[in-house]
């Protein structure tokens, strides 16, 4: 895993998601979402702004199977967003998707969320509206081997809270 990744950015106004911050996300999840799957674990941390003004995130905290609870930040100043993977493939996990539990606890953070799965999907938790969007879909992060595409069911480009709650209630 590469030590933590730092873009010069200084914050004029906190966008609710920048291209930047995708970008971070996409290369912590092209290093993390390789070994959650290994370890069929969930990872997490924070994305947010050093007391310089450089877009960065924390060192990822170990969860488990099912779960993870980032550590507090040591280098960051400002947090904008959390980040997780869902760990393996799994029948018994809805893990395509980001949860309502993932989105309630990035709500109660008062911060927006990137999630990573197994099929190797990018989601970005918007907290201010309340939906989660696809940011891009199977395969363009590392995924498991034993993914199987469609085991899910169909999966929108985009869900509400209530849409999302409804589907993993399915």
């Amino acid at each position: 895993m590469k030590a933590c990744w730092i873009l010069a950015l200084v914050p004029t106004g906190l966008l609710a998601q920048s291209i930047d911050e995708e970008a971070l996300a996409r290369a912590i999840f092209q290093d993390l979402n390789p070994v959650s799957i290994r370890a069929n674990v969930e990872y997490c941390g924070y994305v947010g702004f050093t007391a310089e003004g450089e877009l960065a995130y924390s060192q990822p905290t170990r969860g488990d199977e099912g779960s993870c609870l980032s550590d507090d930040p040591d280098n960051l100043e400002l947090i904008t967003a959390s980040y997780h993977t869902h760990g393996a493939h799994s029948p018994d996990y809805s893990s395509e998707l980001p949860s309502g539990t993932d989105m309630e606890g990035d709500e109660d953070e008062g911060i927006d969320g990137w999630v990573a799965t197994p099929g190797g999907r990018l989601w970005y938790i918007d907290t201010t509206d309340m939906i989660t969007r696809q940011i891009c879909g199977i395969g363009c992060l590392p995924s498991d081997p034993n993914f199987v595409s469609g085991e899910s069911g169909i999966i929108e480009q985009s869900y509400s809270y209530d849409e999302l709650v409804i589907k993993l209630d399915e």
